[in-house]
This record gives structure tokens, sequence and C-alpha cells, in this order.
């Protein structure tokens, strides 16, 4: 995740040489020397990204980079939109004006003391590389990182039949079907991790109809790092024999290759290609089967990302593999728990099982995981111990009790890690950021995108409409298995979409480890985990209706966003509530939705110059301050709130929002055109504008769009 932060900031950093060159001058040393800093440290951030869990000295480093790329962006975000709002002000007074540049000034030698700083910061960093023996501990290979010991204990082997299986017969059938009768060249069973792709390739490697239909059998476990002459080589020896092996090993790439094709148009054979991430994968391995020629050879590929062979081949089958339902989830439970004569605790542990199934969510490995730890339990007690904190169990693989006896138990968590490793860099802020949302929350697609473009996470190099970017990245979640589609448009586009229960768990998992979100409820505060003690982003679940609680006091602050667990549209009786943001300067995202009380926005709000998202949807506003026309910077603003207290506190919205230019998404409160008078709506100002919202029905208005 360091990677992907210090490389968001350094493409932030491209568009202000484009945009604001001017306004950098006099800091443009101390602006290059940082910037050259960060590109040098992100060479050795994303072997460190994948090691930090190793080693805490490489988790200290690479949290004190991740913070310091954050400081910089701040410090030049900051200094920018000083410059650009005092060079707007209308300067009357010669003495004014002379101050004015006379402050301007200082500030630029502050803020190039404050640039280099960092800088000079991230020099020692580089240089204590080698001091504390972190560079040998990041690029040494004589320890594997745990993310290459995850991969090397998830190498599958055909003769290896897992001994509790839930016998699909349906989908098996399916699957020998379209390989022995069908013209489908390649059959691909593509899923989230755990939930029995390999076990399901395997049972149908060994399918009756299967085993009769070929002639000859290999079984391959592609892993991230592989080479294709490699891969090659162990198919080639599984459909001849072990005689050959030596002549194999010594044959050139493009021998093995051109052998291997020729074997595979003489006989029938069908190759396994278990666990395969990428295309490129695809593509590096294909030259080695003979396709578009219609051979009787068969290519079978599991694989938790859609699009590895999607468009690879004409001749594709594609099988998504489904969770198990209720009933096949109980009958694989029931095959590794073995329960007594006791027959009134078998009630019991029953009754709790079935409660701790619900967790497992239809996945086959957490109910292997959940059914091994508790066929070990014996008494009821032991099994409720197990249910408090069943979430934790199921993700690490093991009893937390013993988990230091070196039982080699695996988890969840320890298997769905590797989809977020494997992640490219910008998408893996865009998966972390699911978290914020309550679980079994639907997330709407657009204000997702909307988040994530305040954030900064969302860029484009070739023009492209940030929301369009920011899709095709929802999508890739999507295609790679780590989002789940909610809700689709009548075109087929996603409308919603939501985290599977252990996703979620993988996903808070890793926030909290990457310090990137603090999520806390109306009593207590996360604890920060970054060594600086930082935090960027605060959610606070608000679990009963109660007075906003005085946000945290970070300066830091990046986004701060409420939720609330039950939402009537019901507005609770009780004094307005004051929340107090002045303090979070730095502040980009805002959200109050659905907070059902009376809100009165402080005059102080347009102190929040950096606020790019801001929500009122389902609020009570009593305030509207004119202040908000300073909300320059703002690209989404949501007025859709249940009231606006009294008609005369309108008059100003107008005024607001001709300021702001760059606007992308306004949503306007339904009921203002109701009670307000004929007034202008002022949109000429706002050239960015997609979303106009709840002014089309109301014939009331004017609008000037020139």
């Amino acid at each position: 995740m360091a990677e992907a932060i210090v490389s968001m900031v350094l493409e932030g950093f491209k568009s202000l040489l484009v945009n604001q060159a001017k306004s950098l001058r006099g800091v443009s040393d101390q602006f290059e020397h940082a910037q050259i800093e960060l590109y040098l440290m992100r060479g050795y951030l994303k072997d460190a990204d994948a090691k930090q869990g190793d080693d805490e000295l490489v988790r200290i480093w690479v949290g004190i980079i991740r913070d310091a790329a954050y400081d910089l962006e701040d410090i030049i975000e900051s200094f920018v939109l000083k410059v650009a709002a005092r060079r707007k002000r209308s300067m009357k007074l010669v003495l004014k004006r002379y101050a004015c540049i006379l402050s301007e000034g200082i500030n630029r030698h502050k803020i190039g003391s404050e640039i280099e700083n960092i800088a000079t910061k991230l020099s020692k960093l580089k240089s204590s590389l080698e001091g504390y023996s972190i560079a040998r501990q990041i690029g040494g290979s004589l320890s594997a990182t745990s993310f290459e010991r995850q991969q090397d204990y998830r190498l599958t082997y055909s003769h290896v039949v897992e001994h509790h299986f839930v016998e699909l017969k349906e989908e098996i059938d399916l699957l020998a079907e379209n390989l022995v009768k069908k013209n489908y060249q390649i059959v691909s069973i593509w899923g989230m991790g755990g939930l029995g792709k390999t076990t399901l390739a395997k049972h149908l490697n060994n399918h009756k109809d299967v085993r009769a239909e070929f002639d000859c059998f290999a079984w391959v476990c592609v892993t991230q790092q592989f080479r294709k002459e490699d891969v090659w080589k162990k198919i080639l020896v599984q459909l001849t024999s072990d005689a050959d092996k030596d002549k194999i090993e010594k044959m050139e790439t493009d021998e093995i290759a051109g052998e291997l094709c020729v074997l595979q148009r003489k006989k029938k054979c069908l190759v396994v290609l278990d666990d395969m991430w990428t295309r490129d994968a695809w593509k590096s391995l294909r030259a080695g089967f003979p396709m578009n020629e219609g051979t009787g050879s068969r290519v079978l590929i599991t694989t938790r990302n859609k699009e590895v062979v999607s468009e690879a081949h004409e001749s594709v089958y594609l099988h998504q593999i489904r969770p198990l339902n209720d009933a096949e989830s109980w009958e694989l439970f029931k095959k590794i728990v073995t329960l007594g004569r006791d027959n009134t605790n078998d009630r019991k542990k029953e009754k709790l099982g079935e409660e701790m199934l619900k967790h497992c969510a239809g996945s086959p490995l957490a109910i292997v995981v959940l059914a091994g730890l508790l066929a070990r339990k014996e008494t009821v007690e032991d099994w409720k111990t197990v249910q408090k904190n069943v979430g934790a169990y199921i993700g690490r693989g093991t009893d937390l009790e013993s988990r230091y006896k070196g039982e080699n138990s695996e988890g969840t968590s320890r298997v769905l890690a590797l989809s977020y490793e494997s992640l490219p860099y910008h998408l893996k802020p865009c998966f972390l950021y699911l978290g914020h949302f309550p679980e079994d929350r639907e997330i709407p697609m657009k204000r997702l995108i909307q988040l994530w473009i305040a954030e900064g996470f969302i860029y484009s190099a070739s023009g492209d409409l940030l929301e369009d970017v920011a899709y095709n990245c929802l999508n890739e979640l999507v295609i790679r298995c780590m989002v789940q589609v909610g809700h689709r448009g009548s075109t087929n586009k996603i409308k919603s979409c939501r985290l599977h229960d252990l996703m979620r768990d993988l996903c808070l998992l890793k926030a909290k480890h990457e310090n990137f979100v603090h999520i806390s409820d109306s009593f207590a505060r996360a604890t920060p985990v970054s060594p600086s003690g930082k935090v960027r982003r605060n959610v606070i679940y608000l679990d009963k209706i109660r007075d906003m609680l005085t946000p945290p006091t970070d300066a830091q602050l990046r986004s701060l966003l409420y939720f609330t667990s039950e939402y009537r549209g019901v507005i609770l009786q009780g004094k307005p509530i004051r929340p107090r943001f002045q303090d979070f300067k730095l502040l980009r995202v805002l959200s109050l939705e659905e907070f059902e009380r009376k809100v009165e926005l402080p005059s102080t709000i347009g102190n929040l110059v950096h606020l790019r998202f801001f929500s009122l949807n389902g609020c009570f506003v009593t305030r509207f301050p004119s202040s908000m026309s300073k909300l320059v910077c703002l690209q989404t603003l949501d007025l859709r709130c249940l009231g606006f207290g009294r008609k005369r506190r309108l008059r100003n919205l107008h005024n607001v929002i001709r300021h702001l230019g760059q606007l992308r998404h306004l949503y306007l409160p339904a009921i203002w055109f109701r009670e307000a008078e004929k007034r202008v709506l002022p949109l000429a100002t706002l050239g960015n504008l997609q979303t106009l919202v709840n002014v089309s029905n109301y014939d009331t208005v004017v609008i000037y769009t020139s």
C-alpha cells in the first residue's frame, strides 16, 4: 500500500506541475528534490510492502515513508490553494496589496523549508536502508516472504484429494460434459479464493467420463512467479513418462513448446493449470498449446480472475463457482465435526454451529477451518467461547489460544490475502476504501466512485473522464472476485456492490495494518498503528441515535464519515447539533448522511478549503452559511436534506453554488423549490457539472447555462 500512496502523490505532483507551475515558483528546487526522493523510494516499496509482515523494522520503515508522502502532498496542496485564493481577491488598497505580497513571500520561505525537511527525511530514510540492514531484508533471497510462503503452501497436486468434500454432482457433470462432449478447448473455473475451485477441478479430473475420454493427463499449479519453461517441462514430463525427464531437462525453451504441441495433436490430453492469476500468465504459456486447431486435447484452468482466458480463445467455457447453500454447508460441517451421544449437548452444539456457519457465507474453506477447530472442542462452553469471536477464528485458521504452537492450519485471511497482494498498486486503496461502509451495506456505485475521486485515488494520464476510469477500477475488482455485484442497471452496468463477509474481514484487517482507516463507534476511538500516530481517515458508527460525538482532533484528517445503523427518515426533537470541524484544514471528505438530528453548520465550514465531497443527504439543516462559497475544490455536494429550516435560510444557496466551479455532482434539496420563491440557479460557472438532481421537475427555476 505504501507504494500506492507514493505513486498517487507522484501522479498528483505531475498534475500540479502542469496546472500550477506559477504557484510553485520559489519552491521549485525543494519540490524537485522531494520528488526525486519519492521516485527513489518507490523502487524499494513494492518488495517492502510484501515483506513488512515478516519484519517489524521493515513495517515501521514503510509506515514512516507513507506518512512522509502524505505530509508532502498536504503541504504543497495547501500552499497552492492559499496562493490561488490570494490572487483572486480584489486588491483595492496598495498597502493591502503589498501586505499580501509580503505575506506570500513569507509563506514561500516557510513552505520551502517544510518541503526541504521532508525531502531530507526521505533521504535519511534511504540511507537507513543499509544502516539497519533493511535493504538486505527487503531484497534478500535467503528467506522467503510470507507472501511467497503462502504461495508455496498453496501448491496443489492432482493425487491429493480432500477427504471432506460435498459432492456438487450437477456442477461436476456439467463441467465434464463441456470437457468431453462440447467443442470447448478451454474450460475455466473462476471465483473468489476459498470457494473450492481446486477441489472441484480435482474431482472433475477424476470423473469417470473424463478419464475414459483422454489418453494422458497433467496437473500444474501456476504460481505468481512461475517460469514458463518450468511449467512446460512439468506438463511434458507428466504427459510422457519419467524416462524422458532427463531428455526434457536438456531441451531449449522453443523445443519444449514445440514438443508439447506435437504431443497434444497426436493424443487427447487434459492439462490442468491450477490457480492462474493473470492474462499475461496465459499469454506467456499458450504457445505450448495447439489452440485453434481442432485437436481433441483440452485445457482446464482455475482462477480468481474472470478475464484470464475470457478473451484468450473463441472456444472458452467460463464457469463461475458458487458458494455452498445452507444444506451443503451443514453437510460439510457435519463430516468434520462428530457429535457425541449426549442429545441435550448435541442439540445445543448444533444450534451454535448453525449460527457460526453464517459467518462462513458458503465458503468451503471457512467451513473446514471452523469445523476443524470445533472438532477439538468437547464442551458446549468451549463452543460458546469460539462463537464470541468466530470471525477471528475463521480468519486465522487456528485456535487463538494455541496459535503459537506451530499448528499448520490455513485460515481464510491467509488465502484471500493472496488476492489482495496481487492487486495492481492503484487498486489497493480502492479496495481498502470499501471497509468504510458498515457490514451488509450495499454500496451505491456512483457514491463510491465520487469518494474515490475525492480522495485522489483516481487519475487519468490519457485525459479520460475520471468517473469512467473509476468505474473500470470497480469492474476490475469485480472481475478479480474481490467485490460482488449488488445490482445492475438495464444496460448491465453496475449500480451497487458489496463485500463478501470474508473479504470484508480481510479488508478491515489490511486497512488496520496499513493504518488506512480507523473505525470507531460512538464511545471509543480506534488506536492508531502508524509510527507517527497520525489518523488520515476516520469512520464513526453511531449504533443508536444520539448526539453527534465530538470528532477526533487529528489535524491531518482527510475524511470523516458518520454512519447510523437505523435510519427512519424521522427527525428527532432536541437542540440542533453544532459540529466543530474548524480544526480539519486538510479534510477532503465529510459525510453526515442520514443523521437524524437537526444540524447547524458552523460559519467556519468555509475554512475546509480542501473539501471535495460534502454530503448532508437525509439531514435536517437549520443553517446554511454563506462561507460555503469558499469551498472551491468541491466536486460533490449533496443537499438532499429532509429540511432546510425556514425559507429565509435558503436565500444565499444560489450565491454559494455560483462560486463552486469544480462541482461535478450537485444534488439539490427536493423541498427547496416548493418553498422558495422563483430564483435564478446559476450554472454558467459549473463547467465540470455531470450530475444535477432535483431541478428538472420544477418550472419555477430559471437555469442560465451561458
